[in-house]
């Protein structure tokens, strides 16, 4: 059984946009290697996604677009009372800004053992559970 995997919006805004090309050079190629794996976003990561491309002038036929393309190929979880009552948890025990703590809530919710992102610390491991890789680094 493959690990599921779980991707930040961060790694998600590098790949959509050229503003710094060697992230987003080093996002694409990442994401173009999950292909075939079970990688789970959430709604918090597309909502993000939505806001953070149309601060940078992204159109919305554009965002949608993007937006639909990882729909189709990740796995969305949604956001529950439940992962926000564990994101209090995670918040209180391990001083993780809240919206940090709701991805890595959804991340555990959904299984997932590994969590893409380049907000948090590269290799630390939450709850025995899950560990965090900055694939941009």
């Amino acid at each position: 059984m493959s690990d599921r995997l779980f991707v930040d919006t961060n790694i998600l805004v590098y790949s959509s946009l050229k503003d710094e090309l060697t992230k987003h050079d080093r996002a694409v190629s990442f994401i173009a290697s999950l292909r075939g794996n079970n990688v789970f976003v959430s709604t918090q990561v597309l909502s993000e996604l939505y806001v953070a491309l149309l601060k940078h002038g992204v159109d919305e036929v554009r965002i949608v677009k993007i937006l639909t393309q990882i729909t189709d190929v990740f796995n969305v979880s949604a956001i529950t009372i439940d992962t926000v009552a564990s994101a209090w948890k995670l918040k209180k025990r391990h001083q993780f800004s809240y919206w940090d703590s709701l991805i890595i809530a959804s991340a555990l919710e959904t299984g997932c053992t590994i969590l893409y992102t380049e907000d948090m610390h590269h290799g630390q491991v939450v709850g025995k559970k899950i560990k965090i890789i900055n694939p941009i680094a």
